[in-house]
């Protein structure tokens, strides 16, 4: 293996093991707060994929194709264009499925008196001076009905 695809290969594995990084609440945990829906608002929801993601799969793909492209310095240069241009054309698929969705924003006083604000995929069943609970926190965080 040559020092190029040894390089890209290495950044490929630190970033892969990098996602793998969790944090928050012990596995089976969950916060859970309960209040009143103050407001409700409309949002966008954004993509949660992982950016650049596509370029990443996009640049394996192109750097497997360049591979199988001549010999020596003309498989190289094969290899290094088809990285780069696999990453291009991944990086380009991702944003166009990357589109925002329609949400609710829910501004939620929860008991002890404190607002929080929780942008979710909407929920019809919610109205406001509703009594509800807040599950999570965070980006994970949801407010769903008490009954």
């Amino acid at each position: 293996m040559n020092a190029l695809a040894k390089l890209f290969f290495g950044a490929v594995v630190s970033l892969s093991l990098t996602g793998c990084v969790t944090g928050g609440n012990s596995e089976g945990e969950m916060e859970i707060r309960s209040g009143k829906i103050e407001q409700i608002n409309p949002a966008q929801i954004t993509s949660t994929h992982h950016t650049g993601l596509g370029a990443i799969v996009g640049g394996l793909g192109g750097l497997a194709l360049g591979s199988l492209i001549g010999n020596g310095t003309g498989r190289d240069v094969a290899m290094a264009a088809g990285a780069i241009g696999g990453a291009f054309a991944g990086n380009e698929v991702q944003k166009n499925h990357d589109k925002p969705v329609p949400g609710q924003q829910v501004i939620v006083r929860l008991k002890n008196g404190v607002l929080v604000s929780i942008t979710q995929p909407i929920n019809n069943a919610l109205q406001p001076n509703e009594a509800v609970f807040v599950e999570g926190s965070g980006t994970d965080a949801r407010v769903v009905p008490q009954n």
